[in-house]
This record gives C-alpha cells, sequence and structure tokens, in this order.
C-alpha cells in the first residue's frame, strides 16, 4: 500500500476562511489548489465597478497563496474565472493574459449570477503543480 502525501494548508485574513471553514491553498504533493479568491486587500473590495482591476487584485491574492510552497505563476497550470457579467470577459480577459502570458495555463471562464459581496464582479481559482513536468 503507498503513502498518502502530506496535506498542507495556507489561511490568510479572509472573513469567510473561519467562518466557512475552508484554507486559501491546499497542497497534496506537488498539486497546490487555490481557492476561489476575490479582489479584497485586508477584507477591503478593491477595484469597485473595475472588472479588470478587480482581476488583477484576484489573481494577485491567488498567486500569494502559492508563495509557501515556493510556487509562482510559472508553476500554475489551470485557471478558472468566474464573472457576473458577460461583458467584462475582455477586460478580465486583458487581465489574465498580462499575468499567464509567458505560462499559458489551462483556462476557465464563467458567467454566474453574483458572488456573496454584490460589488464583487470578478472571481478566479488557480491549481499549480510544483513537481518536474518533463
Amino acid at each position: 500500500m503507498s503513502e498518502t502525501p502530506a496535506v498542507r494548508r495556507v489561511q490568510t485574513d479572509s472573513p469567510w476562511e473561519e467562518t466557512i471553514g475552508f484554507a486559501r491553498a491546499v497542497a497534496v504533493g506537488d498539486r497546490v489548489l487555490v481557492a476561489g479568491t476575490m479582489p479584497l486587500v485586508k477584507g477591503v473590495l478593491q477595484g469597485e465597478g473595475d472588472p479588470y482591476q478587480q482581476s488583477v487584485v484576484a489573481f494577485r491574492n491567488a498567486l500569494a497563496a502559492l508563495e509557501p510552497f515556493g510556487l509562482g505563476k510559472e508553476h500554475v497550470v489551470r485557471t478558472r474565472m468566474y464573472l457576473t457579467h458577460s461583458r467584462d470577459v475582455d477586460a478580465v480577459g486583458r487581465a489574465h493574459k498580462e499575468i499567464f502570458d509567458g505560462a499559458r495555463p489551462a483556462a476557465t471562464l464563467v458567467v454566474v449570477s453574483g458572488f456573496v459581496d454584490s460589488r464583487v464582479l470578478v472571481e478566479v481559482e488557480l491549481e499549480a503543480f510544483g513537481g518536474d513536468s518533463s
């Protein structure tokens, strides 16, 4: 029987992590999953009304959750973007390209009906792989 890899978790200052009971990022072996991440800094929404700015902040927050595992954007293999308006696809896509163009992860973009905070226009998720890809 093979051993189960150790599970490592990262917590942030998100008010919902404690309330709901989740971790910002969870690593099992070389795979790291970053939970849905909003454009908040110290609990304050950034870029209100601006889907591009919200995307940049949300991706920066999600990437920061990879840092304790020694990973960066070059390790990201999948992104998910959830938007509240289809009109924001170009703005969110532009932010994604600026951040991940060199890495080119698999990406999913979905329009949803809303988020916990109605001012939030975008939420993102990341998956990263820290092992040898050869």
